[in-house]
């Protein structure tokens, strides 16, 4: 495949990409030819996977380690990136996908200063220097989406400091799609509600009473699956949804409402 093939493809970045919500939309964007970078922490194994799943479908797909709690990575990151970018014969990509993130379940009164720490590195001051890192490599028209969580909305005792990181991130989104407004590229947060993946230990796929309570406050009557959010967020990137911009859209099917 030549060079000039390649640039015609569209190129994703997914942060946390080798599991979960980060898989699903790599592979929901290589179904829409869309080739993709993740990074993931520690899974290399796992990454793998998700570069196979998606080399399978006929994209292109590189999997990078990153710890998006460590900004002085950062510079590193962006480095492999520009060489990725350049054996794919592109300059610039044209989506980022911010959705690498830790999990944290305690009552207010007992969250530590320490666990307070991480989830603002890893959830508001790594997204907000790791897109200011990337931003002059996103193509002009690019777009932006920014993972926070159903737990914005809907208040769930002891997820107060892990609700109100992702709170911060929504905020973020509307400045963002402000201030690149004049590049053409749109920012938006996807809010997902509980879904059944190995995050939070895997809680809510491997634990049937709190999976059955998550069901009986969904209005589908089930929990979320990758599979419900991956295609979403794969869509909302494609140009049908460029006029969509600074909103917030819960993908929960319908969860407390």
């Amino acid at each position: 495949m030549s060079s000039s093939t390649h640039t015609s493809h569209k190129i994703a970045i997914i942060t946390g990409g080798s599991r979960g919500l980060g898989r699903s939309s790599a592979v929901n964007l290589a179904r829409r030819g869309v080739d993709t970078i993740i990074t993931y922490q520690r899974n290399q194994t796992e990454a793998a996977e998700t570069v196979r799943q998606v080399e399978a479908l006929g994209a292109k797909a590189i999997a990078l380690p990153l710890d998006t709690g460590i900004t002085g990575g950062f510079s590193l990151f962006v480095g492999q990136v520009e060489q990725a970018l350049a054996q794919w014969g592109a300059a610039g990509f044209d989506y980022l996908i911010n959705n690498a993130g830790i999990s944290h379940h305690a009552p207010f009164d007992q969250v530590t200063e320490e666990a307070l720490d991480s989830l603002y590195q890893v959830h508001f001051k790594g997204v907000f220097f790791l897109t200011q890192k990337l931003l002059p490599l996103i193509n002009d028209g690019g777009r932006i989406v920014n993972i926070s969580s159903g737990l914005t909305r809907i208040i769930y005792p002891g997820s107060a400091a892990y609700g109100a990181m992702k709170g911060a991130v929504e905020v973020l989104t509307r400045y963002l799609a402000k201030e690149l407004g004049p590049r053409g590229i749109a920012v938006n947060t996807v809010a997902p509600g509980a879904v059944a993946t190995d995050f939070s230990g895997g809680m809510v796929r491997d634990n049937p009473e709190i999976n059955q309570q998550v069901a009986s406050l969904t209005a589908l009557g089930r929990v979320g699956l990758p599979d419900d959010i991956g295609p979403m967020i794969a869509s909302l990137l494609m140009e049908e949804n460029r006029w969509v911009n600074a909103q917030r859209i819960e993908v929960s099917g319908g969860m407390c409402i």
